[in-house]
């Protein structure tokens, strides 16, 4: 949080290196931590705080004691569990036998999605991202037009093959069913097959929502290409 400068010992001069401004912390993604109070044993704010308290007084005699206690309470604890023929399980961590490291469960390794994703944070030690769902809430809405429209051809569908069926005398019953121009498998049928069944645009709810989402994303590349300007 503080400038950073570089010292050129022969020449004695002075450089700015680093300078977190005012515009520069905006800039930052806001931190989120869990309470003190509310951690375990073994997350590390709670188990480094002698070292950090030390650290931050500027004294580094106690910091390196404070240091050498936990690593030495971490060997006792490894070695008690080795002569005991205790495993130890990680919660978090699983090892990777291809590369032989230790890898994070719950890695999140996607691309952010601006239009979708809230924040990140970090719960029991699992690493979670708030989302708007806003694609999911248009991708049911959209699968329960199609599925009314289905219903009502499906229905209308059957009320041609009555008509037909009392119209007709019963020898010619069969052949008139297959006259209705009915889907085999209206079950099956996905959402770009609507448009076989007349089903040309949804509802003008989903028409709007896509329009939003449409104008949402334009916006959003708009303001990552001037974002991209001003670094330049």
């Amino acid at each position: 949080d503080g400038e950073v400068h570089i010292n050129e010992l022969k020449s004695g001069n002075t450089e700015m290196f680093w300078n977190p401004t005012s515009e520069v912390r905006r800039q930052r993604l806001k931190r989120h931590i869990v309470l003190f109070e509310e951690q375990t044993d073994f997350e590390s704010e709670r188990l480094w705080q002698h070292v950090t308290s030390a650290i931050n007084k500027g004294d580094q005699h106690k910091a390196t004691q404070e240091k050498f206690v936990l690593e030495e309470e971490q060997r006792n604890a490894a070695r008690e569990r080795r002569e005991s023929g205790t495993e130890w399980k990680p919660l978090l961590f699983q090892h990777d036998a291809g590369t032989n490291e230790w890898r994070y469960k719950y890695e999140d390794l996607r691309p952010w999605d601006p239009l979708n994703d809230i924040a990140q944070f970090e719960k029991d030690g699992i690493l979670q991202t708030m989302e708007r769902h806003l694609s999911t809430r248009m991708s049911n809405h959209k699968a329960t037009c199609i599925n009314n429209q289905i219903t009502r051809h499906k229905r209308s569908a059957k009320d041609c093959r009555r008509r037909k069926t009392s119209d007709q005398p019963s020898n010619h019953s069969q052949n008139t069913e297959s006259s209705c121009s009915t889907p085999e498998s209206v079950q099956e049928l996905s959402d770009d097959d609507g448009k076989y069944l007349g089903f040309e645009s949804l509802c003008a709810q989903c028409g709007k929502e896509m329009n939003h989402l449409k104008e949402i994303h334009s916006a959003v590349l708009s303001l990552q290409k001037a974002q991209q300007d001003i670094h330049r």
